[in-house]
């Protein structure tokens, strides 16, 4: 089963929010809630595809000097391997006030609290979990 390396942003304002963004219910794990991310191409480093992601599905503008490694996580679903390499992401006022579903994607900011209001796949699991410790 081969093995999609995934790049995920924790993308936080004011230490207050997050952004988390809805899964198009015909992709994998369609319908449920995200952090933004997306695959990370041959070459590319795992910070410059944040940068490029969280631009191409968010319209969220960062710089790599913004992120700080939160976490790793293999996850084998059924019919998928995902390894996430997932980064905390400080976003500006202006910036997070433009971010958007550039992909017609449903997107939020929420607290930390809510973030059990919403479903996640289950490989985000230990990422909700590092952000309710970290923002409680």
């Amino acid at each position: 089963m081969k093995e999609v390396h995934v790049a995920v942003a924790v993308a936080v304002v004011n230490e207050a929010e997050v952004l988390i963004a809805k899964r198009p219910d015909d992709k994998h794990q369609g319908g449920l809630w995200e952090f933004p991310g997306g695959k990370v191409e041959f070459g590319e480093t795992v910070t410059a595809a944040l940068v490029r992601e969280l631009d191409e599905e968010v319209a969220l503008s960062t710089a790599e000097s913004n992120m700080t490694e939160l976490m790793q996580i293999p996850f084998e679903y059924p019919d998928k391997k995902v390894f996430l390499d997932v980064y905390w992401v400080e976003v500006g006022v202006n910036d997070a006030l433009l971010a958007h579903g550039a992909e017609g994607q449903e997107v939020r900011w929420v607290k930390a609290h809510q973030l059990a209001d919403f479903q996640f796949p289950a490989a985000n699991q230990p990422i909700l979990d590092a952000i309710i410790q970290r923002l409680s």
